[in-house]
């Protein structure tokens, strides 16, 4: 008889069902966990609402060959119920996911920018991830999470490594004025990303007042700047009127990457983060005529920022600030629209093994 287990389905547009599933088959090089955190994100809300984008409602796993609806959630936590000989894993171990999986033979696995691989596709985003009871994963996308870290900071871990990515791609050096737009989910974490990895920067972060930008300035904000219609000139008022040296902008707010070229001084750079919902206009003529450098970044490097992410979380106490909730799977809509609606300050986790909210 085959094993079965609850996920949610991904149909469309206000269209995920809590169903009854086969258990996944792992492949010779994955490993099977149970699922004990999964998070969700920017991403998972726009699908939900305005979807499909980027989820295909049928699809072809790679792998195992299955057809049919997906299983959304790249953001978890698991426990190791069977892995491969050889693997270093044993059943029990806890185990975080960077959900991206990379083929480790095209040009750009070799230049060791895995995430942009040939054949790079993301569990939860393109073939079924851990929004379920169970979810089988290639084991190196996996890094075994520390023993004094617990199972809802360990859920940080993905989201986290995407903005140390970010930090990384940035071009920031100890010195630098720094703004960062946004200081939602993915703005919070780049500005973890940059107190990490850098000593001395004089960081800004731009957000509505409230407890976004309380909670920038907890985690290591030089200061905090409202929007407002002469937001350029109030941030060159306050750190120079020469400019940032690197300003990312985080938000994929309407307009915002304009602002973020107007704000950078001459032979600055520009990183793109966030994701806007339509194509934005670009200042092309101050790109050019200042010489910026405009970036973008993409996920993570799994085996460079999954690690550094649970090395953050295990010796600081940033989940404490990031973690909004956990609850369990049936509670996914509720999150999601609260999500999409721009309810959410902080992360909420989902728990697929309760059996109700909590």
């Amino acid at each position: 008889m085959t094993a079965m287990m609850t996920a949610a389905v991904y149909y469309g547009a206000h269209d995920i069902r809590i169903e009854r599933v086969p258990v996944p088959a792992p492949a010779p090089e994955e490993a099977l966990l149970r699922v004990r955190r999964c998070g969700v994100c920017g991403t998972d809300a726009s699908e939900w609402s305005a979807g499909p984008i980027i989820f295909p409602v049928r699809r072809t796993h790679p792998v195992s060959g299955h057809q049919g609806p997906m299983i959304p959630g790249h953001e978890f936590v698991g426990e190791v119920v069977s892995a491969p000989e050889g693997s270093g894993l044993t059943a029990g171990d806890i185990v975080v996911s960077g959900a991206g999986v990379s083929c480790g033979n095209c040009a750009r696995c070799h230049e060791g920018r895995t995430n942009i691989c040939d054949r790079y596709f993301t569990l939860g985003l393109n073939v079924d991830g851990a929004l379920a009871e169970y979810v089988a994963c290639p084991v190196g996308a996996l890094a075994r999470v520390p023993a004094s870290l617990s199972l809802d900071a360990a859920g940080l871990a993905q989201p986290l490594a995407v903005g140390l990515h970010a930090a990384r791609r940035s071009g920031v050096a100890d010195g630098d004025r720094v703004v960062v737009i946004g200081a939602g989910a993915i703005g919070t974490f780049v500005l973890l990303g940059l107190r990490y990895l850098f000593t001395d920067l004089d960081i800004t972060v731009i957000d509505f007042a409230g407890a976004k930008l309380d909670r920038a300035l907890r985690l290591g904000a030089t200061r905090v700047v409202e929007p407002r219609d002469d937001l350029v000139d109030a941030v060159l008022g306050a750190i120079g009127p020469t400019g940032a040296d690197v300003v990312v902008e985080g938000s994929g707010a309407p307009d915002q990457l304009s602002r973020a070229i107007a704000m950078t001084r001459y032979g600055g750079r520009v990183l793109a983060v966030g994701l806007p919902k339509r194509p934005p206009a670009v200042d092309v003529h101050t790109l050019v005529l200042r010489e910026i450098t405009l970036d973008t970044t993409m996920a993570h490097v799994c085996g460079d920022d999954l690690p550094s992410a649970l090395d953050l979380l295990a010796r600081s106490e940033v989940a404490g600030e990031l973690l909004e909730d956990v609850v369990a799977l049936d509670g996914l809509t509720d999150v999601l629209d609260r999500l999409a609606a721009g309810r959410l300050d902080g992360k909420v986790l989902i728990d697929p093994s309760q059996g109700a909210g909590r």
